[in-house]
């Protein structure tokens, strides 16, 4: 009787999936980036540091950056709180609060400024009280970081929540049993563990939060030097057909983006790395 060893595989086998793979990401990423640094690369040298190290454009710059950094860093607090809770605790209505998280993924980015904006305009609903006190939310640089922070803590949550509900409840039962106290096996058990997780959620909602333009644009009032994004800029570059000086900027913005990922992904397979040998 003949039996046959053949393995069957549910897809394509590797030569065709590996094709269908780098022709998808040539469509949809690497030429459309091959392209924009091309146009760029139109300018000289010269043009090109003038156009990045304009005084606006170093102001955007410092705004984009500052506010997304601390949004991300923000997010990463709460929201490996909230994946915490979502994990460990059952609660009524928490499926309703877990579908919640991923609303900032649904709702279109400019329906989520108007409403950002209407809320902690002076006269909103949390803004006249934030207005009592002296503190203006919309049309600052703090309005940028609340919706930066709205778009953003999905990332963080959905990176987290995974790592927690696979961890094993033996370690920190064994902690316990060792004497260690809540924040000694928070810090040495649990936190070790969802840190790379925590990275790349950090990571993906500051690299989300470079990018982000319509949510952004209603609550910011796009002042020059004050609160204008770099987003925004580039939209006022192209409205002027100086698309090498779009280029140029979005070049600069996306190598950023590129080093933030490659850094992370780095020390995650460092840490990867050390946890096999040890």
């Amino acid at each position: 009787m003949k039996i046959n060893n053949k393995k069957h595989r549910v897809l394509p086998g590797f030569g065709l999936s590996m094709g269908y793979t780098i022709i998808y990401l040539s469509l949809i990423v690497l030429i459309p980036v091959t392209i924009l640094f091309l146009k760029a690369s139109t300018m000289s040298l010269a043009d090109f540091w003038e156009t990045i190290t304009n005084e606006r454009v170093i102001a955007s710059f410092k705004v984009t950056f500052l506010t997304s950094f601390i949004a991300a860093l923000v997010n990463a607090v709460f929201g490996a709180l909230i994946a915490w809770v979502l994990v460990r605790y059952d609660f009524f209505g928490k499926k309703v609060v877990d579908a919640l998280v991923d609303l900032p993924f649904a709702l279109p980015t400019a329906v989520a400024g108007i409403a950002l904006t209407s809320i902690y305009a002076p006269n909103g609903w949390f803004g006249q009280y934030f207005e009592l006190l002296g503190v203006k939310i919309a049309f600052t640089q703090w309005g940028i970081i609340v919706a930066l922070t709205f778009i953003g803590f999905p990332f963080v949550v959905r990176s987290v929540q995974p790592v927690l509900q696979d961890m094993d409840f033996q370690y920190e039962e064994a902690a316990r049993t060792l004497g260690a106290n809540s924040i000694q096996t928070f810090l040495k058990i649990i936190f070790p563990a969802i840190l790379p997780a925590l990275l790349t959620g950090f990571a993906l909602a500051f690299a989300r939060a470079l990018g982000e333009y319509g949510s952004v644009v209603f609550i910011s009032g796009n002042m020059p030097m004050k609160t204008e994004i770099v987003p925004l800029l580039i939209i006022t570059k192209l409205e002027q057909f100086d698309y090498a000086g779009a280029a140029a900027i979005a070049s600069v913005m996306l190598l950023c983006s590129f080093f933030l990922l490659f850094a992370i992904n780095y020390w995650q397979w460092r840490s990867a790395k050390k946890h096999q040998a040890g």
